[in-house]
């Protein structure tokens, strides 16, 4: 019996290990990709396991991240005794082999199951550049979208079950995930949305379960809040209002979408209303899903999820300031959006009762998903060549860029005696500082923050080491520093940047 089960699910596990691989082989040349995200999540696992706080490298609590994956990689890291950038590539692999299993469990349960499907779309998965990409970096969305499959896993017990013990279950991954990335809140809104919509559950039973669902749910996210409104007095660090407005979102989205389908930018014309048929067709399968009471496959849970995601990233950078829609803040709903427009195949083909038919209909749709996987190799093969083949590494700070700079190697082997003490250190890349010298600094302020500007230049002595490489617009720049300071050179790294000593000019 045990043998049987094993071997059912041999698939999953030999495609499980190749997806390890496949993260092992992109990080091969310089190890684990690291953003300037990356440093603020070490920095705390750093912070963690020695002095037992959650401070970034600036010695301030971390607020502008949730704490769990800091947490996360704290306990690794005290299990291990091994530094994250060292244990990353083994870590994320693991993570990414986890996905992929987790992904053909659930598929093996869809409703008809189809082998062939679970391995086209088990492909598809492994070769993802979005999940590839993912996973090649020190990003908290590694662990959060394993943790929406298992909430998916979880929910769908509940919904077949309707206990309180499996409603808690679904509900504390909710909680947890709150607090790996902030957006997980659209995992609540996932729940919640199905519970509404579930003609099963008695209304008063299903007003408690709602109570409980949402309570659970929160408590987590709103002890964070909570932490960061009294240690920082802001819940999630300072914000900027958005830009960009919805229709420039929605395109934006839009043109992720056409990359995932194999479209080249000079198609990005059909962005628009690409992502307004992929939004409405989730709405259509909701309610269709709700018409015939199935609101409790998985592939209705991954449409909802994918529907309620799309929807809270097209609002929210419409009203808050972060980095545009792309390939990374899109790729939680890449596998639910995937099975959302391919399992309608495995319906079609159940009621085709033409056995000619039914072939012509299986052929096409595996002609249609080997063309996709084929595009997929493809860029995965030219990233491959970019990154490893020509000994360049994942883009970021053990990139062949900063492995071959001279200010970075200056930064490493830094006499930190040369600054004078209690003299603060200003920098327009603070990650970078912390990164290769393991000094602290403080980011010069954001334009658009003017009592900040106004208190910075009050600032009567301080120290700057500036990257013309990093500059960033949002920042005030290094020119508007000399119109109302003093600049001392300390040491010239020509294009690269340079230190200097500000005073009163």
């Amino acid at each position: 019996m045990q043998l049987s089960r094993y071997l059912k699910n041999s698939d999953t596990f030999i495609a499980a290990v190749i997806g390890f691989i496949a993260i092992y082989l992109f990080c091969s040349y310089s190890g684990i990709g690291i953003s300037p995200d990356s440093i603020m999540y070490i920095s705390a696992a750093r912070s963690l396991n020695t002095n037992g706080t959650l401070h970034t490298f600036n010695h301030v609590p971390i607020v502008d991240f949730p704490v769990f994956y800091p947490i996360f990689l704290g306990i690794v890291m005290f299990i291990t005794r091994i530094d994250p950038t060292i244990f990353g590539v083994a870590l994320n692999g693991l993570m990414f082999g986890a996905l992929i299993y987790t992904s053909g469990w659930i598929m093996h349960r869809f409703v008809p199951a189809s082998r062939p499907y679970k391995w086209l779309m088990l492909l598809a998965i492994i070769l993802s550049p979005a999940l590839l990409q993912i996973y090649s970096y020190l990003w908290s969305e590694t662990l959060f979208i394993l943790e929406t499959l298992l909430f998916l896993v979880a929910f769908r017990e509940y919904l077949l079950k309707h206990t309180v013990k499996t409603l808690l279950i679904a509900a504390i991954i909710a909680a947890i995930s709150c607090v790996t990335r902030y957006a997980a809140v659209t995992i609540v809104g996932t729940g919640g949305l199905l519970l509404l919509l579930d003609r099963v559950l008695p209304l008063k039973k299903k007003i408690v379960h709602i109570i409980i669902y949402g309570f659970v749910c929160i408590s987590l996210l709103v002890c964070n809040l909570l932490f960061n409104a009294f240690m920082s007095g802001t819940a999630t660090g300072p914000r900027e209002p958005s830009i960009t407005p919805f229709d420039k979102n929605l395109y934006y989205f839009g043109t992720v979408m056409c990359d995932w389908m194999g479209l080249t930018p000079d198609q990005y014309f059909l962005a628009t209303p690409l992502a307004i048929i992929i939004l409405v067709g989730f709405i259509a399968a909701l309610a269709f899903n709700y018409y015939r009471r199935r609101l409790d496959s998985y592939e209705n849970l991954a449409i909802t999820f994918a529907l309620v995601y799309g929807l809270f990233i097209i609002l929210s950078s419409t009203f808050s300031r972060y980095e545009r829609i792309n390939h990374r803040l899109l790729a939680p709903i890449y596998i639910p959006a995937l099975w959302g427009y391919t399992s309608w195949a495995l319906l079609l083909l159940k009621k085709i009762s033409n056995i000619n038919t039914r072939r012509v209909v299986a052929i096409v749709f595996i002609a249609l998903m080997l063309g996709f996987v084929t595009k997929e190799f493809f860029i995965d093969k030219q990233r491959y060549m970019e990154q490893v083949a020509d000994d360049y590494g994942v883009p970021g700070y053990t990139s062949d860029d900063w492995l071959e700079s001279p200010f970075a190697a200056y930064l490493k082997h830094i006499d930190k005696s040369m600054f004078k003490p209690k003299v603060t250190i200003y920098t327009d890349a603070h990650e970078a500082v912390y990164f290769f010298s393991g000094m602290s600094s403080y980011l010069v302020p954001h334009k658009f923050f003017q009592k900040d500007i106004a208190k910075f230049h009050k600032k009567k002595h301080f120290y700057l080491i500036w990257f013309k490489n990093l500059e960033n617009p949002e920042l005030i720049h290094l020119k508007d520093i000399e119109k109302v300071k003093s600049l001392k050179m300390i040491k010239d790294f020509g294009d690269e940047g340079a230190i200097y000593e500000c005073g009163e000019k």
